[in-house]
């Protein structure tokens, strides 16, 4: 598979699209002022305790309070107040050397929220749902740094592995390599990425983390809350710190500063890929260029049509979201089970890459095209699964219910990407009043001269009241521009008002023969 990334810069902010094969999977809009993204570290300040809902308020500085519930906080947390506290403060007991702070005891798994949260202190938060809706951020205290390979969590010393690495030599290969180096009071999660890689990669990949903590804890000193200490890297970074692999065929970005950044940026973590970033200097726009800008107009909306002739509608509602397949263009030689499950798996990697695109999160509902075969509904489900393994966001797909639906989740962690593809109409300019367009006149007067052109000197225009009114209105002192066109071409035209017609239809006859004329 190949992957590109292709970056439009301009003043609003930053447009990020990943192509799968030239196809779009992605698109990432990043403002200005991206405040409160997921991953931001912020000195958060305890507002409200919500024993009901086993919750805290936190200002956070955005306009609602953020939510942290105690099934977010860290087991670590009395660790994790104490190295704010003292950071804040700028009187560390560790020192310079994180290696050396001593671990608080860890609250219970099952406790109450107002058996941890002693009045109302500061500490340190990270984003974990952007706001949504009416809604503020969601907040974790399990603090957690991601890098390349690996991502680090403070005050603990476990290593884990990632599922998705299936051999249990390699498994345990990096559990010895990262045990050997990991920092003390550092916990390491091995990513996906990190198969295969040796030790220098893993190790300069986790140095890097831990100079990210000691940035931290610097900018925690002599913070106020609500203040942001360290905000997560631009997107663009982020998805090339997720996804960069040989599979990376070309970055491609318009702005030359974030161009060099951006190199700068694969030259340390992938200095063999470093080639792979280019300027784009084309007069026409990138997203033109690349096929962007018209798979946005095909992908979003509530149709989507597929290339078979079948179409999927895709409605929205504050609960969940709803996908129905409709069959199209049936094959005759094909049955009826063979057409269904012909389309449902095409349908399926429509589907798949609908809710990457859209950023679908929550409960997802489709209705496919009912099946009668069980082998097929089975089949349905696991090429669901096998298309969802790209998603980076966690989801759980279930099998196809007694009714015919399929049920997935998917995690939510950023507001549904969605874009208007309607354009205002020509006619009416989104007012919803017609009346005769210019642009109808335009086309009239245009063929009226080309039938000048070709030798004919007597017209009969066929054209709906509303238009003849139109056409035709005119004074003494201003005469109507059918009139004007006639006079100009030195011939006779005469207008006649034709009921049947559409607003926007017309017809030319000889006047002698009454024949129609064709254009």
């Amino acid at each position: 598979m190949n992957k590109e990334l292709i970056i439009n810069a301009s003043g609003e902010g930053v447009e990020i699209a990943l192509l799968e094969d030239k196809k779009l999977v992605e698109l990432h809009y990043e403002r200005g002022t991206n405040q409160f993204a997921v991953g931001d570290l912020y000195l958060g300040r305890i507002k409200k305790l919500m024993p009901q809902l086993n919750a805290v308020f936190v200002d956070v500085g955005y306009e609602k309070d953020a939510f942290l519930s105690y099934t977010d906080l860290s087991p670590y947390l009395r660790s994790l107040i104490k190295f704010s506290k003292q950071s804040v403060d700028g009187n560390p007991s560790w020192g310079e050397h994180f290696g050396s702070f001593k671990n608080e005891a860890e609250i219970l798994k099952n406790g109450k929220i107002t058996e941890v949260f002693n009045g109302k202190p500061e500490v340190l938060v990270q984003v974990f749902k952007e706001p949504i809706s009416s809604k503020g951020p969601r907040l974790s205290c399990e603090i957690s740094l991601p890098g390349r390979f690996v991502v680090v969590t403070p005050f603990n010393d476990v290593v884990a592995i990632s599922r998705k690495i299936h051999s249990a030599d390699e498994r345990k290969r990096l559990q010895r390599i990262v045990e050997s180096i990991k920092p003390k009071n550092f916990g390491v999660i091995v990513r996906t990425a990190a198969e295969g890689k040796n030790t220098a990669e893993l190790h300069a990949d986790i140095l890097e983390l831990e100079k990210m903590w000691k940035t931290i804890q610097r900018n925690l000193k002599g913070a106020k809350a609500p203040q942001m200490i360290l905000s997560e890297q631009d997107k663009t970074t982020s998805i090339l710190r997720d996804l960069l692999s040989v599979s990376f065929q070309k970055v491609v970005i318009n702005d030359k500063k974030i161009m060099t950044e951006m190199k700068d940026y694969i030259s340390r973590i992938a200095p063999e890929q470093a080639e792979i970033v280019s300027l784009h200097t084309a007069q026409q726009p990138i997203f033109e260029t690349y096929g962007i800008s018209k798979q946005v107009k095909a992908a979003f909306g509530k149709t989507v049509n597929l290339s078979s002739g079948a179409y999927l509608i895709i409605e929205h509602t504050e609960a969940l979201h709803v996908i129905d397949v409709n069959s199209g263009t049936r094959h005759a030689e094909a049955g009826q089970e063979q057409n269904a499950i012909m389309t449902n798996l095409e349908a399926a990697a429509e589907i798949a890459r609908q809710m990457r695109l859209r950023d679908l999160g929550g409960i997802i509902i489709i209705d496919f095209i009912d099946m009668k075969l069980p082998e097929h509904k089975k089949q349905l489900v696991e090429a669901m699964e096998e298309l969802m393994v790209t998603d980076r966001a966690k989801h759980t797909v279930l099998p196809i219910s007694k009714f015919g639906l399929m049920q997935i989740t998917r995690q939510r962690l950023r507001p549904e990407l969605n874009i208007s593809t309607a354009e205002n109409c020509p006619t009416c300019k989104g007012t919803g009043k017609i009346g005769p367009s210019i642009l109808l006149a335009d086309d009239i007067e245009k063929d009226f001269k080309y039938l000048v052109t070709q030798g004919h000197k007597d017209l009969a225009l066929h054209v709906h009241p509303i238009v003849e009114g139109y056409l035709t209105k005119g004074t003494l002192l201003k005469p109507s521009i059918v009139k004007k066109w006639a006079k100009a071409a030195k011939v006779k035209m005469k207008v006649v008002i034709d009921n049947a017609s559409p607003l926007t239809e017309y017809n030319f006859y000889d006047a002698h023969t009454n024949d129609m004329i064709k254009l």
